[in-house]
């Protein structure tokens, strides 16, 4: 399958609601796969891969876990309903006999939005290795999967969430090669509690452009008036320098604004929850929140006249 290729100047500034499939109605409460879920979906299973690359920028992703496919396609649904234009999915929480091909297809066919999905080290199940993770990821890249995320320190556990050891870059780079063999593409990320200034970012991202992926992704931390002016710099910075679309997002005490500003400084994905549940938290912001900041802004870093 030819890639589709992303062209950083092709940046929309408005976002626009994805459109419901006609035809689907909502599923029974029941986690079984009936025939007639299968059938309803049929249509789906040979059509052509969505991608979230060649979407106008930047694309509002709705982001949510479950224990079972019949939650992760409620969640898919009302993020699709609230305005989403793509699905991110976190695979810790979904139950081992749900971790397969046939379930995962389920839940990208249920909704026409491209599905992204990752599986850190926090299984809840099992004590699941790295590589019976990445087992679970290439699997939904058969099922149909957009976009796979690999942990730039995946094979070689390691502070700032990356790896220099070269063995492991090496494994590193055969999966991704293995990704795009099945039709998807490769986000490569790394997530810390701590912040890193610009010149570390730019450099660590770097490091993870030469590894294969099509988009590159930092998450650090931000708990200090300083450390927030210096991750909007940051952000600015990677949209000038980098070769690759990138993801730059930041957690902690002064986090919400970046979370909202940088989407229209250079990132091209962006995480939001179709609604808050307990059950997994509140640190991020409302797909409805987002959409309606992003739609009145007007501006954007690459489209200034």
């Amino acid at each position: 399958m030819e890639r589709r290729k992303f062209i950083r100047n092709s940046i929309g500034a408005a976002l626009t609601s994805s459109t419901l499939v006609a035809g689907i109605s909502m599923p029974a409460s029941s986690d079984t796969i009936s025939h007639s879920d299968q059938a309803v979906n049929s249509m789906e299973k040979n059509s052509t891969r969505l991608s979230f690359l060649d979407r106008a920028k930047p694309v509002i992703s709705g982001i949510f876990a479950g224990q079972t496919p019949q939650e992760l396609i409620a969640a898919a649904r009302n993020s699709e309903y609230e305005g989403a234009q793509g699905i991110t999915v976190d695979l810790f929480d979904l139950k081992p006999e749900f971790r397969n091909q046939e379930s995962l297809r389920r839940v990208i066919n249920s909704v026409r939005l491209p599905f992204m999905f990752y599986f850190y080290r926090k299984d809840k199940w099992k004590d699941s290795s790295d590589e019976d993770r990445q087992e679970v990821l290439l699997a939904a890249a058969d099922a149909g999967a957009s976009m796979i995320d690999v942990l730039g320190d995946l094979y070689d556990p390691s502070p700032m969430e990356i790896t220099y050891n070269q063995s492991a870059i090496d494994k590193q780079k055969r999966l991704i090669d293995k990704i795009h063999e099945k039709g998807a593409d490769v986000v490569m990320s790394s997530h810390m509690s701590n912040s890193l200034n610009t010149d570390q970012v730019l450099e660590h991202l770097r490091a993870f452009e030469d590894r294969g992926p099509d988009v590159v992704k930092i998450v650090t931390t931000v708990n200090t008036e300083e450390e927030l002016a210096e991750a909007l710099k940051t952000t600015i910075t990677l949209n000038r320098e980098l070769k690759k679309p990138f993801i730059h997002l930041c957690g902690g005490k002064y986090s919400r604004f970046h979370r909202f500003a940088g989407p229209n400084l250079g990132l091209v994905i962006l995480f939001a929850v179709p609604h808050y549940s307990d059950k997994y938290g509140f640190g991020q912001p409302t797909i409805r929140a987002m959409k309606a900041v992003l739609e009145n802004m007007h501006w954007h870093i690459n489209n200034v006249d």
